[in-house]
């Protein structure tokens, strides 16, 4: 297997024997000059095929054993799934779950709309999410909140990769259209308001897509989130005073142009992945 580019010491993008390019995991393997052939495979710990190239940033942004608890996971999981996932959940799920540990040790939770609905729709999802949770608990010492089941679940709703009917694709795709329209506006605030410019190339901004089209799901259905810690969100807004009157901008617009409005959870829970999108903007 040939190295070819390094991503850090320990991860690696390369070549298989069949000319396809992965993402190998293992100790050292970034560290020699490359390019150069790994002739004893014991040293890579675990591979991955096809993900996308934004994705790579996450490979330093992620403590690797969370990386490689969510891909044993995966493994276990993946025989009870009646659909195929895109190849990205891994680094994607890897993210979600490390921000809600990185909350949940700063003491911050939200309680998520109820999750009666999705049980109903997606009982095999919320079935795994309970399970991740678990495991989360038993493998990094720290208890997420019940509600985190409905943020891991998504993530499986999301990846599938098989097919919808046609009055559903319909339905997404007019859908999916507003969300563009409000995700591009919303950027053009925060990079007014935060004087940055945002590369909406970037893994970091897809990432920050992401979690805006959850909230604008939520805000269409009307069942938002709620926060039993409003005096952690309040330190938090007192925190960021500029992210907090950029997210009032924010506000402003969806109430104005689509007569939405945040709640103070809301507002508070999206500070914090501003704040996370503006840290990222000019590195």
């Amino acid at each position: 297997m040939l190295v070819t580019k390094k991503v850090n010491n320990n991860v690696a993008v390369c070549i298989d024997g069949n000319g396809r390019e992965l993402i190998a995991l293992g100790k050292g393997i970034g560290f020699p000059k490359l390019p150069y052939e790994i002739t004893d495979m014991n040293l890579v710990d675990r591979t991955f095929y096809d993900v996308d190239s934004r994705f790579l940033p996450l490979l330093n942004d992620i403590p690797i054993e969370i990386i490689d608890f969510t891909a044993r996971m995966m493994d276990d999981v993946k025989g009870k799934l009646p659909y195929e996932t895109s190849p990205n959940i891994v680094m994607t799920l890897a993210d979600h779950i490390a921000f809600s540990i990185e909350r949940a040790k700063n003491g911050i939770y939200v309680q998520m709309p109820s999750i009666y609905e999705m049980m109903q729709s997606h009982p095999l999802e919320v079935k795994i999410g309970k399970r991740f949770l678990s495991e989360i608990q038993r493998s990094f010492q720290v208890k997420l909140p019940p509600d985190e089941v409905q943020g891991i679940a998504m993530h499986f709703i999301n990846a599938k990769n098989n097919g919808i009917n046609p009055e559903q694709e319909k339905q997404d795709k007019v859908r999916k259209q507003q969300y563009e329209e409000m995700l591009e506006q919303t950027t053009q605030i925060i990079e007014w308001e935060m004087d940055i410019q945002v590369q909406r190339n970037s893994f970091n901004y897809a990432r920050f897509a992401s979690h805006l089209s959850y909230l604008f799901r939520r805000m269409f259905t009307q069942q938002y989130m709620d926060s039993d810690n409003l005096q952690v969100y309040a330190t938090i807004r007192e925190e960021y005073p500029k992210v907090a009157e950029c997210v009032s901008k924010i506000n402003d617009y969806y109430r104005d142009n689509w007569s939405a409005a945040l709640t103070e959870e809301e507002q508070l829970y999206l500070i914090l992945h501003i704040n996370r999108v503006c840290s990222k903007a000019n590195t």
